[in-house]
């Protein structure tokens, strides 16, 4: 006989995400968390995690917002942090999040102002600090990259990853990107200070409602606009990346801020089982009941507009593991519920500039007439 949670549970998708809640606040006591950049596409969900387990949270970020409530916030600008040391000490946080580190010199200046207002700096950092995620873009010489990654795994050794156009489309859509971006320069920063505990998250690919790379974008388009068919490359719909849902992303977070246990610890955060491209894309297409079909061709046959640059032969497979084990973190959301609202979001909230030369029409259905 089924107990009232897993009842509740089956039926409610929420009430799994209330329950891991509840548990996280009956485990851990209340704790004063700053969030620097908190307020953004993973930072939301983040705050508002933090703040249903009992935590007394502060947002240090650009502009007020009147719809954060009695939220603590402290107006600034994060490249200027040592000016408001008083305010940072006056919160008195004894864990800081940091949201948007891009460069060593952010890190640097975060740690050295740390050490004198908190107990430990958790800093949000990227799996393209792999030597795997170099492979992929065509910046690591050598052989491909065994997976999957571990925490142990080999880190690029080539600093600039991206090129500048790259970057400056980077820093259009993520205001905190600076040109010196950097994640590798910032974990050595967070995990090389001998006076201050640190911990590194290494994000996937995030995905879900609010994102502002509309990863689904360009597949629920094609649906929408009544394609009976939709081409990928055989390298690309082979590619396995790491993919994570924003909430549960969040959730993850909200764990090492809160574990002691965190100190000192390097964790992947990704979903798994990672599956191919083309698996993935036929999961969200299955939920809006698209009757078209899927067609993979061999590179040099596909359409300029639909190559994607590097060397997809090196798939970028993380293991989660330890995060798992060692803080006992699960996804609260599942992947049908977690592809489900991202698809609803994204119907609701198109991109505001679409680039039309990415769904040339005329261009793919010659490609497959070509083939036919």
């Amino acid at each position: 006989m089924k107990s009232a949670t897993a009842i509740y549970t089956s039926y409610d998708p929420t009430f799994r995400v209330n329950l891991v809640l509840v548990r996280q606040v009956l485990a851990h006591p209340a704790m004063r968390i700053l969030l620097i950049g908190g307020n953004g596409f993973i930072g939301t969900p983040l705050l508002r995690n933090l703040r249903d387990s009992g935590h007394e949270v502060a947002l240090f970020h650009r502009c007020h917002d009147a719809g954060l409530g009695d939220v603590e916030q402290i107006q600034g600008d994060r490249n200027r942090l040592s000016e408001y040391r008083n305010d940072l000490r006056r919160f008195a946080p004894e864990v800081i999040v940091d949201m948007i580190l891009s460069s060593g010199v952010q890190a640097r200046e975060l740690m050295g102002i740390a050490r004198d207002v908190a107990g430990r700096v958790v800093a949000i950092s990227s799996v393209d600090v792999y030597r795997a995620w170099g492979v992929l873009h065509g910046v690591e010489p050598g052989p491909l990259e065994p997976l999957p990654m571990t925490e142990d795994s080999p880190l690029r050794t080539t600093r600039q990853l991206y090129p500048s156009e790259t970057l400056q489309m980077m820093q259009s859509i993520f205001s905190w990107v600076d040109n010196c971006y950097d994640k590798l320069a910032v974990e050595e920063a967070i995990m090389g200070d001998l006076q201050l505990p640190g911990t590194v998250l290494r994000l996937p690919m995030v995905y879900g409602p609010g994102d502002p790379l509309h990863r689904f974008f360009p597949l629920l388009k094609r649906i929408a606009d009544g394609r009976s068919f939709i081409l990928l490359s055989d390298d690309f719909a082979a590619w396995r990346g790491p993919r994570g849902y924003v909430e549960n992303v969040a959730h993850a977070i909200a764990i090492a801020a809160n574990s002691d246990h965190a100190a000192g610890g390097i964790y992947n955060i990704c979903e798994e089982p990672t599956p191919p491209e083309l698996e993935w894309q036929r999961k969200i297409a299955s939920q809006t009941k698209w009757r078209g079909r899927f067609v993979v061709l061999p590179r040099e046959h596909m359409p300029k507009h639909l190559l994607l640059p590097g060397n997809a032969a090196q798939h970028v497979v993380a293991s989660s593991e330890r995060i798992r084990s060692e803080l006992g973190y699960r996804e609260p959301v599942e992947s049908d519920e977690t592809i489900r609202r991202t698809i609803a979001w994204e119907q609701k909230n198109p991109p505001s500039t679409i680039h039309e030369q990415q769904f040339d029409y005329a261009a793919e259905d010659a490609a497959l007439a070509k083939t036919a």
